[in-house]
């Protein structure tokens, strides 16, 4: 007989808000952060790349289309309502484009395909796969997964994709990796953002070997029954939903295994603020605000933040080991 075991975090879903509700976008204030200070110093046009943005040009429409909706896996769920689609499609943090939330114009001009992403450093052979191919080989399914922003806002959303865990066994990294680093594209012309010397792009981030193959981590290609929008990290990104948001990062185009901890982009330009873990800890306050409750978008509910963001019981077995390491920044 199967007897199918549900998490301690886990609800039957409940249904999505209405997607005519709109938050009065006016309610969020940004957090005043790295870049607010590092502007008051620098021209706005290095940092924003004023001057330099671009028209977008008209892009050809997704060739992996016809791949979604894809199935939901039933393991995963969620204890409130997805967040309807506007809000994410309209509130985005995307430092590679600006530094605001509404990013959707800007990312429009970024080309994804062709899409191809480069898989190297500790492996048996270093190999490239273009995006479309590499949905053939690891066909996605659906997820529903809670996001937690290091601003304490907060969305819950249906993500397609693929389990890291299985990118990482098509990688055949060896046994002495002891991380993978994910890297970002890096293309100024059309993201102004990465003129700004603010930061050590292109963006770059980083999971333990244990972290990557855990259940939960997964690469999102689509998101709400249709392939992921440019100003959500199209065509691939990270989503590993006990992190702040700042570790999933976007429009990846390159994997490598290490032995070494990557410099990841937050921890190098903010050493004080962001570190390498950012695992999700009501208990341990950013240094300017709480990390207590969360901005629930959507419905602009204040919630208790969850331990783990309501993933512990699938994740705090990774971390026993660290001893003194800062898990929560």
């Amino acid at each position: 007989m199967l007897i199918r075991r549900v998490p301690s975090w886990a609800i039957p879903e409940s249904g999505a808000t209405p997607e005519h509700v709109w938050l009065n976008r006016r309610s969020f204030i940004a957090a005043a952060g790295l870049a607010g200070a590092a502007l008051a110093a620098s021209p706005a046009s290095a940092f924003f790349g004023f001057g330099e943005k671009k028209a977008a040009a008209p892009q050809p429409p997704d060739p992996s289309a016809g791949l979604y909706p894809v199935k939901r896996n039933p393991a995963y769920v969620l204890d409130r309502p997805v967040t309807p689609e506007a809000y994410n499609l309209g509130y985005n943090n995307y430092y590679e484009f600006n530094t605001s939330k509404s990013v959707a114009e800007d990312a429009a001009a970024l080309p994804i395909r062709p899409w191809t992403i480069k898989v190297g450093g500790m492996v048996e052979k270093p190999f490239e796969v273009g995006i479309d191919d590499l949905l053939k080989k690891l066909p996605p399914e659906e997820r529903l997964y809670r996001h937690r922003c290091v601003e304490a806002w907060s969305m819950a959303l249906p993500w397609s994709g693929i389990p890291l865990k299985d990118f990482v066994a098509m990688a055949r990294p060896l046994g002495s990796a002891k991380y993978v680093v994910m890297k970002t594209f890096l293309n100024p012309d059309v993201a102004p953002g990465q003129a700004s010397p603010l930061f050590d792009w292109p963006y770059t981030e980083g999971l333990t070997m244990a972290e990557a193959t855990n259940d939960l981590a997964f690469l999102a290609t689509g998101a709400y029954g249709k392939p992921l929008a440019r100003q959500m990290g199209a065509p691939i990104r990270l989503a590993v939903p006990w992190k702040y948001g700042f570790k999933s990062v976007k429009g990846i185009v390159s994997f490598d295994f290490t032995d070494k901890r990557p410099k990841t982009l937050w921890a190098v330009a903010g050493p004080g603020e962001y570190g390498f873990w950012a695992n999700v800890n009501p208990e341990v306050p950013h240094p300017r605000w709480s990390q207590a409750s969360e901005r629930v978008l959507g419905t602009n509910e204040r919630r208790p933040t969850l331990l783990f963001n309501g993933y512990a019981e699938q994740v705090a077995g990774l971390y026993k080991w660290l001893g003194n390491e800062e898990l929560y920044r």
